[in-house]
């Protein structure tokens, strides 16, 4: 009997648009209606079906999250709060302790229900991340140094793009280049001359970033000054948080508290004048390191991660993982670390298109080939065709990133793919860059789905193609198959090969080492 009263509710609340200290809300998914959630890590697993659970509060998944939901019928569901959500019974079951929910009917398509929401929720704010981001490939020291980060092999690796017939862009300096976590200084003995390093770097072409993260060594100078200055958050016992992550235990600032933010700013500033770096990859950040925190707001864990998120936007060089309720913000958004497999590979073009729904159209496929810590420590377990599939894929990404030397691991045959692929960017580059610059100003999403640009096309759950704004669709290989089927909607298609195609139709396409498989949209 509650469950009906509880439904009645929902629906009646509906048509007004607001449900207020809702502690359970339940509305019925109509027939043929699909919902899309902010966890972008679970875009595999979207649209939602039966059995979907996930609960947001103080946990984001390892990746950006936003708290809405969109469906295909023009619906779409807002929460400023983290909240749980359930779907069975033909329901979204959704819950949170306190706060409302925002339902609005914007249209009859899911791209009119992500532009209802953009306009209200999170407004585009006409800035966009530095466009060398887009321009050219990133380069990422991890893979290849690990934890061993030095000025010699920063070079070394820096020479051998160049030198390997790859051009110059962003190459970012990974963890571990630091004194300690919150000691912001180049480690004397492994970069013994940092400026004259960067500066090396510039002349050769490229802009340099620098890993950081809003942890402090407990047992250092600076941990115990911060923590003297109350500027590290607090434990429910009412001590100094000490938090477990991949790196061992530190304390976390208190990003609520104005003066962490400008001493972590000064560091920042200090970094960028003194040895000119450019930018800043900007790691860790996730709500549930701050479950159980006490911080000087007493809010939810997840706005300590929205308040890491907007120091980014001072510094337009940036990369982030985790976010939340950044959507129309200038970041640059990576996909969490994928593995180096053929599964992970196919979460890219989800998890990509998901970002765009969400609000964050400035986005990068993680690391070309897989950006685990472990992917490449065995190179007898190397398949180079997924490395060459990888950079394929990323190829038409707003952005792409390499971070294994490709030319190290792959033989001439493969690396030549791989060096293909970065030459056939360059001729839809002027694309992703309008279609960027166009994001910061409208919101629209740079990569969209089948089912975005072409509704009611049973295009829903397509998810191994995508499109570069309408006229650009790309159906990359990301198996070990012989052929892969392609869907053409609507209208006069040119593929990459000069054929033509009139859809609505499905077509089988042979597998090649050398191809990407794309269309272009002519009018008849």
């Amino acid at each position: 009997m509650r469950l009906k009263k509880i439904k009645f509710l929902a629906i009646a609340l509906f048509l007004v648009g607001t449900i207020k200290a809702a502690t359970i809300f339940t509305l019925p998914i109509e027939k043929n209606e699909l919902w899309w959630l902010g966890v972008i890590n679970h875009a595999i697993m979207q649209p939602l079906s039966e059995g979907y659970q996930a609960n947001l509060y103080a946990n984001c998944y390892g990746n950006q999250a936003q708290p809405l939901l969109l469906s295909n019928t023009g619906k779409y569901i807002w929460s400023a709060e983290p909240f749980e959500i359930e779907v069975r019974n033909d329901s979204l079951f959704l819950s949170k302790p306190y706060g409302e929910f925002v339902f609005k009917k914007a249209g009859l398509t899911l791209r009119d229900a992500y532009m209802g929401a953009s306009r209200e929720f999170f407004p585009p704010s006409g800035k966009m991340p530095d466009m060398l981001m887009f321009q050219q490939p990133q380069y990422n020291t991890w893979i290849e140094l690990l934890y061993d980060q030095n000025q010699d092999d920063v070079l070394k690796y820096a020479n051998g793009i160049l030198g390997n017939g790859l051009p110059p862009g962003v190459i970012m300096i990974d963890d571990n280049w630091q004194e300690d976590y919150g000691n912001w200084k180049f480690h004397p003995q492994r970069f013994p001359n940092p400026k004259q390093m960067i500066d090396s770097l510039h002349q050769k072409g490229f802009k340099v970033m620098l890993w950081i993260c809003p942890f402090i060594s407990p047992d250092s100078e600076i941990g115990r000054k911060l923590e003297s200055e109350n500027l590290v958050l607090k434990s429910a016992a009412g001590g100094t948080k000490i938090v477990n992550w991949w790196n061992g235990y530190s304390t976390v600032l208190d990003l609520s508290k104005p003066q962490a933010v400008s001493w972590f700013e000064s560091r920042l500033n200090e970094l960028q004048n003194e040895y000119g770096i450019d930018g800043f990859k900007f790691d860790a950040g996730d709500p549930e390191f701050y479950l159980d925190g006490i911080d000087s707001t007493g809010i939810n864990p997840n706005y300590q991660t929205e308040l890491f998120c907007r120091l980014g936007i001072n510094y337009p060089l940036n990369e982030y993982r985790a976010a939340w309720r950044m959507g129309g913000q200038p970041l640059a958004q990576r996909l969490r670390d994928k593995g180096h497999n053929w599964a992970d590979l196919q979460t890219l073009i989800p998890g990509i298109v998901l970002q765009g729904l969400m609000g964050y159209p400035f986005t990068c496929p993680d690391m070309i080939g897989g950006g685990e810590m472990g992917s490449f420590l065995d190179l007898r377990k190397i398949d180079q065709e997924l490395i060459v599939r990888s950079a394929q894929c990323h190829a038409f990404m707003p952005m792409m990133q390499f971070s294994v030397a490709p030319w190290r691991i792959l033989d001439e045959e493969h690396f030549g793919a791989v060096k293909a692929a970065v030459a056939l960017r360059e001729k839809f580059i002027g694309e992703i860059l309008k279609l960027s610059q166009e994001a910061a100003r409208s919101g629209e999403p740079v990569i969209r789905s089948l089912e975005y640009v072409f509704p009611n096309g049973n295009y829903e759950k397509v998810a191994d193609q995508f499109l570069i704004g309408n006229t650009i669709m790309v159906a990359p290989f990301l198996d070990t198959l012989a052929f892969r089927n392609v869907v053409i909607p609507e209208g006069k298609w040119i593929d990459d090969r000069g054929k033509v195609f009139i859809g609505p139709r499905t077509i089988k396409i042979s597998s090649e080492l050398n191809r990407v498989p794309y269309y272009i949209k002519k009018e008849k």
